[in-house]
C-alpha cells in the first residue's frame, strides 16, 4: 500500500495530518502500538521539519506487512552540517517559531531515536530527504 501526503510550508494545521492518519490506519492493521508509536512520533517531527524549514514538500509512505517504508521530502535550503543538525537541541528556528512551541532542536534525533533505520539526503540550495524504515510487528491473530 501506498500514500502520499503534501505537507504545505508554514501550515502548522497541515503539518500532523499525515503522521495522524497513518496512525489510524496502522491500528487499523494491527500493528503493534509501541511500533505505531515510533512511526507517529517520527512521521511528526519530519513534518513539522518540512512545514518549518522545508518550504513544504511531502510524505510518501509503503506500507508491506513487514515494513512502512518512509520518505520525508522537502524543498528547503538544504542542511549543510548533517552531523551538526542531528546534535539535541541544535536548531536553525527563527523566535517567532520558537515562540510558537516549535524548534527545540529534537526533531532529527527524534526521528533517528525512534526509526529502526534512518537516512538523510540532503543539497544545500535543493532540499533534505530523510528515509525512515520500521519493522512491523502485527498484534492481529488469524
Amino acid at each position: 500500500m501506498k500514500l502520499s501526503y503534501p505537507i504545505p510550508w508554514m501550515d502548522f494545521a497541515a503539518a500532523g495530518k499525515a503522521s495522524a492518519e497513518v496512525k489510524k490506519l496502522l491500528a487499523r492493521l494491527g500493528i503493534e502500538q509501541g511500533t505505531v508509536k515510533r512511526i507517529v512520533i517520527a512521521m511528526y517531527e519530519g513534518e513539522m521539519n518540512i512545514a518549518i524549514h522545508g518550504g513544504g514538500g511531502t510524505a510518501d509512505i509503503e506500507l508491506t506487512p513487514c515494513l512502512a517504508d518512509i520518505y520525508l521530502r522537502d524543498h528547503g535550503p538544504g542542511i549543510p552540517d548533517i552531523d551538526l543538525a542531528m546534535t539535541e537541541g541544535y536548531s536553525t528556528a527563527s523566535e517567532e517559531i520558537r515562540n510558537m512551541g516549535f524548534g527545540a532542536g529534537m526533531g532529527l534525533p527524534n526521528m533517528k531515536r525512534n526509526a529502526d533505520e534512518l537516512s538523510i539526503e540532503s543539497v544545500v540550495g535543493q532540499g533534505t530527504t530523510v528515509h525512515l524504515i520500521f519493522h512491523l510487528n502485527n498484534t492481529k491473530q488469524g
